[in-house]
């Protein structure tokens, strides 16, 4: 109510609020009702919660055939699925369960990744052989992106798949009757039990080796990398070593960016190297996506953070990084110079002010663009022409 006219208010009206032009009023009604309204929702809950735990008393006679009817209609579920994927509809195989320690596995897919993969791309087939008294662990190395844990991946959905009773994906699939399945991929921390990325990959590590048995598969993506370059080597090292030399002789997958476990092939009589192979093309890197034997040594890191749309100049200042470090790491593994020299290395790489180069000078991009600039008579091209160039050498860059 406006000033002018607060004098013709009820007297049974309580003033609430005063503002600069006028005043707000209730009576006695309205703030009945507003009680109401504020302690309705409190009723409800209370209202609810009442009816649901007489709802769950007058369930107890039912748990137990609701559960076994749940049961049921699980397995007939799944049963439905493994009839409607079979050999006629998709190309999966009948996988051989047997009492031996092999893993054998020819033309392997992973089941989901092939289901989503664009209409006409093929999935690129891979074979994976485990056995305990040859080729025990398979060091996996290669690029990032190459799909080394793709390849992890389907080794544990087949085995799984195959014990489910379950066609799989593969040509053909021997696999041993296999007790446990246990994997080590990805990256989480545990901030609430106060836990790092770390040190949650090193209690999951620990649990799977203080549990191995001689029918365990083990899958281990990327141990040690939540540490430092030289930490992260040695557990990867020793952890490969302890599976080789356990009595249990677990089947183990091993892929790791760390190419100086390549070394282990020569150490150890069952542990054997693979990678998966890629084709380099000018500047770019094509993932060929599949496994052949021996390991990598390039995990062409820089490659992919160019992919992933890093500054130019920031990708050619890690390339000039990587050079100096890759020589004084060679001179310093020979004896040319100390490891110190190395350490030496990256302290005067950031006191260094350079100017970065916007192209490499080795690359044929480079060249290119060269040509076309050399090639340009500046007081005859047009505003239209530069701007067709300037979309030329765009197109060169992509």
């Amino acid at each position: 109510v406006t000033h002018a006219h607060k004098n013709k208010v009820p007297a049974e009206w309580i003033r609430k609020q005063t503002l600069t032009n006028a005043e707000r009023y209730i009576t006695p009604e309205l703030k009945e009702y507003e009680e109401k309204i504020t302690g309705a929702e409190e009723k409800i809950l209370t209202i609810e919660l009442e009816l649901y735990e007489k709802l769950l008393a007058e369930l107890q006679d039912y748990i137990a055939p609701m559960q076994a009817n749940g049961n049921i209609l699980a397995v007939m579920d799944v049963l439905k699925l493994f009839c409607k994927t079979t050999p006629c509809t998709t190309a999966i195989k009948k996988p051989q369960l047997h009492e031996g320690n092999e893993l054998e596995l020819k033309e392997s897919r992973h089941p989901v990744i092939e289901r989503n993969l664009p209409p006409g791309e093929p999935y690129i087939a891979n074979d994976i052989f485990l056995d305990p008294s040859s080729q025990q662990i398979i060091i996996l190395t290669g690029p990032n992106m190459s799909g080394k844990s793709a390849l992890l991946r389907q080794t544990a959905l087949i085995t799984l798949m195959a014990h489910m009773g379950s066609f799989v994906p593969a040509d053909k699939a021997n696999i041993s009757l296999t007790d446990k399945i246990f994997t080590r991929v990805g990256a989480s921390d545990n901030l609430s039990g106060g836990e790092s990325t770390f040190m949650v990959e090193m209690n999951e590590t620990a649990s799977i080796i203080n549990n191995i048995s001689s029918r365990s598969l083990i899958l281990l993506d990327e141990i040690g990398r939540g540490t430092s370059t030289y930490d992260g080597i040695s557990i990867a090292w020793s952890i490969a070593e302890h599976l080789h030399n356990s009595p249990h002789a677990p089947k183990t997958l091993f892929a790791t960016h760390y190419h100086e476990l390549n070394e282990l092939e020569n150490k150890f009589p069952r542990i054997k190297n693979y990678h998966v192979t890629n084709k380099e093309a000018g500047n770019k890197i094509i993932f060929l996506r599949k496994l052949a034997p021996g390991g990598s040594t390039h995990s062409f890191g820089i490659h992919v953070a160019k992919m992933a749309g890093m500054p130019p100049s920031l990708i050619s200042r890690a390339n000039e990084i990587l050079k100096q470090l890759e020589h004084n790491g060679l001179a310093a593994q020979s004896g040319l110079i100390s490891n110190q020299a190395v350490t030496d290395t990256l302290k005067q790489l950031n006191n260094q002010k350079l100017q970065l180069s916007i192209f490499d000078a080795q690359s044929e991009t480079f060249e290119d663009i060269r040509k076309i600039l050399e090639n340009i008579d500046i007081n005859r091209l047009t505003p239209v022409e530069a701007l067709l160039k300037l979309n030329e050498i765009k197109g060169l860059l992509k």
